[in-house]
């Protein structure tokens, strides 16, 4: 839809073509594009920006006017101060910014505010007129200081009313006004203790608690940003048994607030005086109206209007009901309001008058008006007030009285008529409605021009409108005489002469209904007498978003999970969004809903989430709803107003009213009882009932005391119980049944034991219940035997044979008569231990860890109770010495019933155990039969108990471990399996190891240099390898030891010394030397000799170091450098073990146990030139480490 609105209520005919005259023409001023097409175009000033009329300046920066106005040619600028000439050229303080009328006064250097006080008005002039600012009022901010004054201590007695005054310096603007204790604390108010639109502090009654010494009240200057102190008044609230004594001590030096008795008494007002008052406010404004009044106990405030009522929307209570606001006040707001004060004790009111004046405000405000030459058109200003404002013209800024005389304008009050304008009545005219509370002052001008038509639509501009709804096109035109307007369509078409478009006044053309066939160019022509002009826009139709699967109406469950699904269809040149809403509003901010493309979804849905949802598609050009209604369906509510009627001996009719069922039907009634003189508080089911039914007819039972509740039950559950109804007591009767449960089973084996389940309380049916035991055995002849006892559980028949059945029953009988006949139940006698132990068991090794037992099965006779199962008792078998020194631990497995076998699993393998065979009755356990033994077969063993890697070398590590702790039998051997890892943790071949079963520790020799090994550990027996252990190791040199040897190396004195170590290896070279040119052999040349290795190397005489070396244990030369790294340090570990490892352990050998085999084993002491000389070139740090 376009910008322009309708500016003709009907539209026009279009029976020969589709063109119209427009009747009024504006100048676009501010609308982008638009204004620069007019940019050429000569026009009177007009005011765009200005300081407000009441401008309060802050005095610590710089004054700044504002006056800001456009117009062609740009407009200069002038001021007056206070009504006279204000010639900023000769105070060198002040400047005009640049293109613009605004004033800047620096002060800040030097100079006051208070020089620069007064009334500012700014002129904008060109050749076309002149338009004028409003009248500035400036005035510097104000926050003076409170005036001294000695402030006497308060006292006064507990309940007494107290003001305590502010009264503020008076300043500019107003101050801000609060009250707080020396602590820059709030003080707590209330309806007692509040603060007056005065700034005073005002106490109803005052309490033991108001007592203190720091009330001071605070003046807070926004403009200035500073804060004022009062001095701190001092209140002191004392009771009627201290006022003598406070009188008589400190009458002197301290001010007794002479106020009414702390005895209750009703309200008077503190605040306004008298019964009636006046108010006076302007439209527009806030309106505040304050009743304070003081009484014991503390009063309530009321508010009502005589003659009306307060208007909703705009009425606001403030502090505590004492203040009444209405905001945006308007004349039918005046009238009478009535505060009223009201306490146990009484009432009181104040009558406030209120009077609504208005300061002037538009009801038709001047607008700009642009004519050709020879045309007609009015100026109106139109404004009201209370009172009436006073409507005066200027032209140019010069009262029209004595401005220069136009025979082309007439003045008729509000209303400046033009007629046959001529160029020379372009002016702009100034409109000032004034009354006593203010004005206005707007500037219109008048433009005469002779301008040839203008587009100010864009070009090739696209409307995209959905098909069957209005389209507008825009032909937004300039023009002098004002222009008529054509439309076309297509390229070569003729004028729209149809009748079903309408034209507007700003040159729109309207398509009421926009069809696919609608689509395509339109022209828009503009004519005048001094010419024509033409812009092409281009209508596109889209189709309309539709819903095509609305969300449907859910009723669902409270903390269930409810879907509703939106699907939408829309024209795909057109972005779709599409939102959900609920009740109209956005949905709540709960990770509870969600949306999924289509659907939204509401999870653990609580009662709140009832409502309708909405769901909203919108394109760009059009948007489509639809909503459906989510019902939260509850449990009911309870019922009410329970009664009981029709009260007989056995039953007894109970009605009830229905709560409410919260959506969702009841279905039943579930009706409960209580016994309050059996069972208090303890609610039994009585019966249920059709939701539709409200009454109950109940059977009773004798000597019980009734009370009923019902709960309502819906399909979602069962509401919470209603109110118990009255109690009501049956009469008593004889029982009507017997007690359950019974039972005869002996304790002991010359015993009956006979018990039953007694009947409770509600059971009984009256009062002193007991109970007739009866008994007699089963395959005797003998008469029954009968004993009445008290109301217990339990009787015992002594001097019974051992395990015989018996024929028991029991029957209830109260004060009233005995119940029915009872049931015979059989029981038995006590039990004894069994006297025969099973016979012939055997036992039959099924693998290392399972056997299998046989016995043959007792005799019943001998068992002397009920059959229970048979129990074998099994152990380890252990020599005479193990026996002493530990308990021996049986384990036992029980074989329910008459079974003959039994499986024993969890053996040890490689063991020898014995075992016996039980019968066991209800008693306990029959004699054990003879012991019987077996061995079980050797098993596999179980992991090494530990492994562990000791003396990691270069290319050699040692493994040592314990023996598993279970070997399940003869440990034959070890296996040991080792493999690589390398930087990306793959692993490397598999090498398996045999090693002996005496071993615990063996050395692998020949590993690579720096790397990983894993280790898998395995013990074997002769039944096969048991699990493995694992481990794994580094063949690397202690990097840390290293550090701490480079660290050494860095000192003075180890420099020093290894001048000196290199300065005997020195003197040996030149010894050996000699020595050699002298044919002279000894055991390790000769060694060097037959290894000569090419790998190693002379010292190289650039850096002092010697060359690589070879390994003399496998003669592989080393290729990537030599032990000693790169960068010349050496690691303290490998340094130690120097001696050791490379001085005598080059060429050594290790036995299978890991033992060290030394090539020199035979030599007790060497040589030193000897001991100091290896298949390896000494380096200066190696020798270092022999020192140390």
């Amino acid at each position: 839809m376009p910008e322009k609105k309708r500016w003709s209520a009907g539209r026009v005919p279009l029976i020969l073509c589709l063109c119209q005259a427009i009747g009024a023409l504006e100048v676009p001023l501010d609308h982008g594009e638009k204004a620069k097409l007019l940019e050429d175009l000569v026009q009177p000033p007009t005011i765009t920006q200005q300081s407000p009329k009441d401008y309060i300046i802050d005095p610590r920066e710089n004054i700044v006017i504002q006056c800001e106005a456009k117009g062609k040619p740009p407009p200069s600028f002038s001021w007056t101060r206070n009504g006279t000439h204000f010639d900023i050229d000769k105070d060198p303080l002040i400047t005009m910014k640049p293109g613009s009328g605004t004033l800047i006064i620096n002060i800040m250097s030097e100079g006051k505010a208070e020089t620069y006080e007064g009334v500012y008005q700014c002129t904008a002039r060109n050749e076309r007129g002149a338009a004028v600012s409003n009248n500035i009022v400036v005035r510097p901010s104000r926050s003076p200081l409170w005036t001294k004054e000695k402030l006497e201590p308060i006292t006064l007695q507990n309940g007494q009313s107290l003001v305590l005054p502010c009264r503020p310096p008076v300043g500019l603007p107003p101050p801000i006004i609060f009250w707080m204790d020396n602590s820059f604390q709030r003080l707590p108010q209330n309806e007692r203790v509040s603060q007056g639109l005065n700034g005073d502090l005002y106490f109803s009654n005052v309490l033991p608690e108001d007592t203190r010494e720091d009330y001071i009240c605070y003046a807070r200057f926004n403009h200035t940003q500073t804060i004022q102190q009062k001095q701190p008044i001092s209140v002191r609230v004392i009771s009627v048994d201290e006022l003598n004594d406070t009188i008589a001590a400190n009458l002197s030096d301290t001010e007794f607030y002479g106020a009414k008795s702390n005895r209750e008494r009703p309200p008077t007002f503190l605040t306004p005086e008298g019964n009636a008052s006046n108010k006076e406010e302007l439209r527009g404004n806030v309106l505040s109206l304050e009743c304070i009044a003081e009484g014991l106990p503390t009063p309530v405030i009321y508010w009502i209007k005589e003659d009306g009522t307060l208007p909703i929307n705009r009425t606001f209570y403030r502090n505590f009901q004492k203040t009444l606001q209405i905001i945006l006040v308007s004349e039918a707001d005046s009238g009478n309001y009535q505060c009223i004060a009201k306490n146990a004790l009484g009432a009181i009111h104040h009558t406030i008058s209120v009077t609504v004046k208005a300061a002037p405000y538009w009801i038709i405000e001047p607008e700009n008006l642009v004519l050709s030459p020879g045309e007609n058109g009015p100026l109106i200003c139109r404004a009201n007030g209370n009172p009436k404002p006073r409507i005066s013209w200027l032209t140019n800024g010069v009262p029209i009285e004595i401005a220069p005389d136009d025979p082309n304008r007439k003045i008729d009050g509000d209303t400046i008529i033009f007629s046959n304008v001529q160029e020379r009545s372009s002016a702009v005219y100034q409109c000032n409605a004034s009354n006593e509370y203010g004005y206005l002052l707007a500037n219109a001008f008048v433009n005469v021009l002779a301008e040839p038509p203008r587009i100010l639509t864009s070009a090739n501009k696209v409307y995209q409108v959905i098909a069957n709804r209005p389209a507008w096109l825009d032909c937004a035109f300039f023009g002098s005489p004002l222009p008529t307007i054509e439309w076309f369509k297509g390229a070569k078409g003729s004028a729209l002469c149809e009748d079903i478009y309408v034209l507007y006044q700003n040159g729109t053309l309207e398509i009421p209904v926009a069809q696919k066939d609608s689509t395509g160019a339109y022209t828009c022509v503009a004519r005048n007498k001094l010419g024509m002009a033409k812009n092409e826009v281009h209508l596109e139709i889209k189709d309309p978003t539709r819903i095509i699967k609305q969300p449907e109406y859910a009723v669902v469950q409270r903390g269930s999970t409810v879907s509703f699904e939106c699907k939408v269809k829309h024209d795909h040149s057109l972005i779709l969004t599409v939102i959900w809403l609920k009740d109209n509003g956005e949905l709540p901010n709960d990770g509870r809903f969600t949306i999924d493309k289509d659907h939204l979804v509401v999870a653990d849905v609580s009662d709140d989430d009832g409502g309708t949802y909405m769901c909203v598609a919108n394109t760009t050009l059009d948007t489509v709803s639809a909503s459906a209604v989510l019902s939260v369906v509850d449990v009911p509510n309870p019922p009410f107003d329970l009664e009981l009627t029709d009260q007989l001996d056995k039953s007894v009719q109970l009605s009830w009213t229905p709560g409410d069922d919260n959506n969702n039907p009841i279905t039943k009634f579930i009706i409960e009882y209580e016994d309050a003189m059996h069972e208090a508080g303890l609610w039994h089911q009585q019966t249920e009932v059709p939701g539709m039914q409200t009454t109950a007819q109940l059977k009773l039972s004798p000597y019980v005391n009734y009370s009923f509740r019902v709960m309502a039950e819906n399909s979602l559950g069962r509401s919470v119980p209603s109110e118990p109804s009255e109690q009501y007591l049956t009469k008593a009767a004889e029982p009507d049944k017997n007690p359950m449960t019974v039972e005869g089973l002996g304790s002991e084996p010359d015993n009956l034991v006979i018990t039953w389940k007694p009947l409770n309380g509600f059971e009984s049916n009256g009062p002193g219940l007991q109970y007739k035991v009866s008994w007699r055995q089963k395959d005797g002849d003998d008469e029954w035997t009968s004993v009445v006892v008290a109301n217990v559980s339990k009787y015992i028949v002594s001097g019974t044979p051992t395990f015989v059945p018996y024929l028991i029953k029991v029957q209830a009988l109260n004060e009233v008569g005995f119940a029915p006949e009872p049931a015979v139940v059989m029981g038995h006698s006590g039990e004894d231990l069994p006297m025969v132990a099973p016979g012939n068991v055997h036992v039959r090794v099924v693998n290392s860890t399972l056997a299998e037992v046989h016995w043959d099965p007792v005799p019943l006779k001998s068992i002397r109770g009920h059959l229970q199962g048979y129990r074998i008792y099994y152990w380890k078998a252990q020599g005479a010495s193990k026996r002493n020194r530990r308990h021996i631990e049986k384990k036992i497995l029980t074989f329910q019933g008459s079974k003959a076998h039994g499986m024993l699993p969890g053996l040890e393998p490689f063991s020898n155990y014995k075992l016996n065979v039980r019968v066991v009755n209800g008693k306990g356990e029959g004699p054990a039969s003879p012991d019987s033994s077996f061995h079980t077969p050797e098993g596999v063993p179980s992991a090494p108990s530990s492994l562990k890697i000791v003396n990691p070398t270069l290319d050699s590590l040692t493994l040592e471990w314990d023996p598993p702790s279970h070997p399940n039998g003869i440990l034959t051997e070890y296996t040991l399996k080792y493999q690589p890892i390398n930087s990306t943790h793959e692993l490397g071949p598999l090498v398996d190891l045999k090693i002996p079963a005496n071993k615990t520790r063996w050395t692998l020799k020949n590993l690579n240099f720096s790397t990983r090994y894993k280790f898998y550990f395995f013990a074997q027996t002769s039944a096969g390898s048991g699990s493995h252990i694992t481990e794994e190791a580094v063949t690397s040199v202690d990097e840390a030891m290293a550090s701490r040897q480079v660290d050494i190396a860095t000192q003075g004195w180890f420099i020093g010394l290894m001048c000196a170590v290199a300065l005997l290896i020195l003197i040996l070279l030149i010894v050996c030397f000699i020595r050699r040119n002298k044919g002279g052999k000894y055991p390790v040349k000769e060694k060097e000799d037959a290894h000569a290795d090419p790998e190693i190397q002379p010292m190289k005489e650039d850096d002092g170091t010697f060359g690589e070396y070879s390994d003399a244990e496998d003669h592989k030369p080393l290729k990537k450098g030599s032990r000693t790294p790169s960068d010349r340090t050496v690691k303290k570990e490998d340094s130690d073990d120097s001696l050791v490892d490379y001085g005598e352990g080059v060429n050594g050998q290790f036995n299978e146990d890991g033992s060290f085999i030394g090539q020199y084993s035979g030599k007790k002491e060497k040589e030193p030139a000897e001991g100091n000389e290896s298949s390896e070139a000494p380096s200066p740090v190696n020798a270092m480490n022999s020192f140390v």
